[in-house]
């Protein structure tokens, strides 16, 4: 297997990843679900998301989102589905990525630099296996887009539940419940923001102090919310963890090409960003 320098995975797929989510955040993403019946935002990140898997229920989404409250995943599936298809759903997709990434990189959608990036992503998906891995096995049964933008967000999703659906077995692995997971990761410095966690994943502010005080009572946050060098520690074997299960797809990428998918990833998501890809308060500790 090729040696990749270290964290080299994890660099990678931030970007690809990112722009992967931008998607998920955009208007375009709203008014094409919308156009197929599923006006609710959390009706339509459910059912868009999970629609690879076919009409499944609460049940199979909380298992493979995790950190979603399974009661709020139940007022929306399976009822969502009588309403849109996951066919229906995964058409609508596509077209929300299509207007998304052409409003967000516009000629950058049509440039070598682009089809360059989806040839090296696409190629590192190669080495990706489905064997417990719900999420990106059910992603990896989808056709691959002829436009090289889209083939780029193809190959960006299957990397990403690829890396997702391994991370699942490292919280497990950690023994952080799903929103134990959260908590510890927003007092990293660098996760989801706690309104905003509230407000998408379905719980209550009492669920998160909850999970404080069990991270406290575990040694992983000292009194004041801070993870403690335990938890730190801990937070940090999590991402060590993920990377070594999902090392495959960079390592037959190679090292050089896995720089050079990074350089035009980072470029990418720099000029999403700048376009107002991402709401300004998903990130931050308050």
């Amino acid at each position: 297997m090729t040696t990749l320098p270290p964290r080299a995975v994890r660099r990678c797929h931030h970007p690809v990843n990112l722009l992967h989510s931008s998607v998920y955040f955009s208007p375009e993403f709203g008014e094409e679900l919308a156009g197929v019946g599923v006006a609710d935002p959390h009706a339509a990140y459910f059912a868009g998301r999970a629609a690879a898997m076919g009409a499944v229920g609460a049940g199979v989404v909380a298992a493979t989102f995790y950190n979603f409250n399974h009661a709020l995943i139940a007022r929306h599936l399976p009822a969502v589905w009588d309403t849109a298809s996951p066919a229906d759903v995964l058409a609508a997709r596509l077209r929300a990525a299509d207007r998304t990434l052409r409003r967000l990189l516009g000629d950058a959608v049509d440039s070598a630099d682009m089809a360059e990036a989806a040839e090296l992503a696409l190629h590192a998906t190669e080495a990706c296996t489905r064997h417990a891995r719900p999420l990106y096995a059910a992603h990896a049964d989808l056709p691959v887009p002829d436009a090289p933008h889209l083939a780029y967000w193809h190959a960006a999703t299957l990397l990403r539940e690829h890396r997702g659906d391994a991370h699942l077995v490292a919280l497990l692995s950690a023994g952080l419940d799903p929103l134990e997971a959260v908590v510890s990761h927003t007092a990293t410095g660098t996760g989801i923001a706690p309104r905003w966690v509230l407000a998408s994943r379905g719980w209550q502010q009492s669920d998160w102090d909850a999970a404080v005080e069990r991270l406290r009572g575990c040694g992983l946050m000292d009194a004041e919310g801070a993870l403690t060098e335990a938890g730190t520690a801990l937070r940090e074997e999590v991402e060590d963890h993920t990377d070594r299960l999902d090392t495959a797809p960079y390592a037959h990428l190679g090292a050089a090409r896995v720089e050079r998918l990074t350089e035009l990833a980072k470029g990418f998501l720099a000029a999403a960003a700048a376009a107002g890809a991402f709401p300004p308060h998903l990130t931050g500790r308050r």
